[in-house]
């Protein structure tokens, strides 16, 4: 071989393993879905397993990891999982919803790619098809920080996944059956904590020593309150952020939601009870885990504490409390109050507005009057291949119309980069939880009543929690700021399953007409098609 060509063929393989090295690290996971026995309230039901478990495996990953999940649906019907908090940069082909992503068939499996690209914090996934989340199919998602960049407090002695959820005694089929045939549900049966009901589930600490607790409502209708006997809770992140490091007695986590709390275990050495129990309901839901010291000298005494039940302003005042750590690094070594987000002015306001009523002798749930029914193909795909006919843009308005409920597949269009409010206008008489997929945003204010635009006067523009999943109390508004910066179609939803079921929906298409990699990557080449995309191709090999 001539010198230059080798001197070539060498500096090309140099420059790939650079290319190679430079690259994140991969994470991988096999997982099989398959129907179980579980018994989480004493009577037998069937229950979504990964892996044989119930919950599922957690997924440990750090910053910028590519997480590459094989998922084998060994159920008789379609399965999809999505990701609740994980942003998917650029690529809501993998969010795991049927507006984005083709469900699983039985008896196949898709891989998902996915990458925590510049996030860290606590989120969850969980089954977004057919009311499977009411048989389980979830778990926890932790991103830690990279090593170097600074967390604001120190490594805790353990770290534990908190999946807490009202729960039902009915199988989930049952339970949409009921749904399907225009019915609303009962008052669940209880409350699980990481699977299992009351007394249950433990958790082992030494004294002494401070440990962090990742705590998740993976429910499907209730606001939960989190406790620890004789034990304080400093919250140290909310989905994503750094918090202000402020010391509860208890916690409120809405439908969705997500964060971690610090607790060190200073009390005499004995075994103590972990509370959760529903919110603004009568009757009041409760369920207990142990906490059991290393050196304990005896088993839990006494009752359970108390929290409290249907108070809504000491609620929206914990709310209001929970603010941004300006000088914290989040996922980046730079303060999270680097982004000045009170500064920016919005260029639109969407109103939204909740509501429930029958269609056809049914029960549906709405937003701005449309009740979202899903259309025979993935929007996304719809998209993608340019087929008409699918959805309608601008099949929602962006304020309530006060009008009657009706049926439609509702999607919302959005300018690439544009700042934007959105304003949760809630009604009705029970608490509502909203996620929007693809983001994080800031919780610039909540109150009672009616929401005017003399209501910005009394927005948090300095240090608003930023999260994806927020409460709106009854009677109540809540507005949020956003920077539409993630093309894609992301799915804004309620987080109380049945009325998400029903209707309760929509998707905003963050859209530009760039092709470029940097605003949006290609359909995956693994992309499963179906619909009217069935029998097209992706891409070329």
């Amino acid at each position: 071989m001539p010198l230059h060509s080798a001197v070539a063929l060498i500096c090309a393989t140099v420059s790939l393993f650079v290319i190679a090295g430079a690259e994140d690290p991969y994470r991988f996971f096999n997982w099989n879905v398959t129907y179980g026995d579980i018994y989480p309230l004493g009577v037998r039901q069937t229950g979504i397993l990964i892996n044989g478990q119930f919950p599922g495996p957690d997924i440990h990953s750090v910053t910028n990891d590519n997480l590459i999940i094989n998922v084998f649906n060994s159920l008789n019907e379609p399965f999809l999982l999505s990701w609740n908090g994980v942003q998917n940069r650029r690529n809501s082909y993998e969010d795991g919803v049927y507006g984005t992503t083709c469900p699983i068939p039985p008896g196949k499996n898709f891989t998902y790619i996915l990458q925590v690209k510049d996030q860290i914090g606590s989120f969850y996934y969980f089954p977004s098809l057919g009311f499977h989340k009411a048989a389980g199919g979830f778990g926890g998602i932790r991103i830690l920080s990279r090593p170097r960049i600074p967390v604001p407090f120190p490594d805790p002695a353990g770290d534990y996944t908190v999946l807490i959820g009202d729960w039902y005694k009915a199988n989930h089929t049952d339970l949409r059956a009921q749904l399907d045939s225009g019915r609303k549900l009962p008052f669940p049966d209880g409350i699980l904590i990481n699977g299992r009901g009351p007394g249950g589930a433990s958790f082992n600490v030494e004294q002494g020593k401070t440990y962090r607790l990742r705590i998740s409502n993976v429910g499907l209708q209730n606001s939960l309150n989190f406790r620890i006997q004789n034990h304080k809770l400093k919250l140290v992140e909310v989905e994503g952020t750094h918090t202000l490091q402020t010391t509860y007695s208890s916690m409120d986590l809405h439908l969705g939601q997500s964060m971690s709390v610090l607790f060190t275990a200073d009390q005499p050495a004995q075994d103590y009870y972990i509370v959760v129990s529903s919110r603004f309901t009568n009757p009041v839901l409760t369920s207990t885990a142990t906490l059991r010291y290393s050196n304990s000298a005896g088993p839990v005494s006494g009752p359970p504490p108390g929290g409290p039940t249907i108070q809504v302003d000491w609620s929206l005042n914990q709310a209001r409390s929970i603010r941004t750590n300006l000088t914290a690094s989040g996922p980046r070594p730079n303060p999270q109050g680097s982004y000045h987000y009170g500064l920016i002015n919005t260029t639109r306001t969407i109103r939204l507005a909740n509501s429930a009523g029958q269609v056809n002798g049914k029960q549906r749930y709405a937003v701005n009057s449309v009740s979202f029914v899903p259309a025979d193909t993935p929007l996304k795909l719809a998209d993608f291949f340019k087929i008409d006919g699918v959805y309608r843009i601008g099949s929602i308005s962006d304020n309530p119309t006060g009008g009657g409920i009706y049926l439609d597949t509702s999607v919302m269009n959005s300018d690439y980069r544009s700042f934007i409010e959105i304003v949760f206008q809630n009604d009705e008489e029970i608490v509502q939880s909203w996620h929007l997929d693809g983001y994080s945003f800031f919780v610039v204010g909540m109150d009672g009543g009616q929401w005017t635009a003399a209501s910005r006067n009394g927005y948090n523009l300095r240090d608003a929690v930023s999260r994806c999943t927020t409460q709106v109390y009854p009677k109540s508004w809540t507005a949020i700021y956003v920077a539409l910066d993630n093309v894609g179609m992301w799915n804004l939803r309620s987080e109380y399953w049945a009325r998400q079921y029903l209707g309760q929906q929509f998707y905003l298409r963050v859209f530009t007409t760039s092709t470029s990699l940097r605003d949006e990557y290609p359909i995956p080449k693994n992309a499963l098609l179906c619909g009217r995309a069935s029998g097209r191709r992706t891409r070329p090999l």
